[in-house]
């Protein structure tokens, strides 16, 4: 079974599209804030994350995109509302256009980290993208309690 490309860009689009308007809600001051929780992170490095994940996951691995991405960077970023919002519309953007080259049943274009090689996730770009959604809807929630916490 395979999804269409305008199916998934609804999935993915819905999950993102919610990020942006929980990011529009809270403002500048509460993106930017860190609930009261062990590790918590604050919304914007959460949608900055999820922004790292399609780069990478998408950009790279199924694309074929030569992508540098710091990791470690997306979990501090901080910074105004208006510009992350901006980007993630142009992600949805690129997202389609990369689903355009993407095969779902063929290998990743690009090495996968050690804990994927042996998921499905690490095995195809079908995986690959499942994982994505998977990541954005995790994610997706995970706003959704942070915003709850920080109201």
């Amino acid at each position: 079974m395979r999804i269409s490309d305008e199916d998934y860009l609804w999935f993915t689009g819905r999950a993102l599209d919610g990020m942006a308007a929980i990011l529009a809600e809270l403002g500048d001051d509460r993106a930017n804030r860190r609930p009261p929780l062990p590790a918590a992170n604050t919304p914007y490095a959460i949608v900055t994350h999820c922004l790292g994940v399609l780069e990478f996951w998408v950009g790279s691995l199924v694309a074929g995109r030569t992508v540098v991405r710091d990791r470690a960077a997306e979990f501090t970023a901080s910074g105004p509302v208006g510009a992350l919002v901006e980007r993630v519309a142009a992600a949805k953007e690129r997202l389609r256009a990369d689903l355009a080259v993407a095969d779902p049943a063929a290998p990743l274009r690009a090495p996968v980290p050690v804990k994927y090689a042996d998921t499905p996730a690490g095995r195809s770009q079908g995986g690959a993208l499942q994982h994505v959604y998977e990541e954005l809807a995790q994610h997706h929630g995970q706003l959704e309690l942070t915003r709850d916490l920080l109201r």
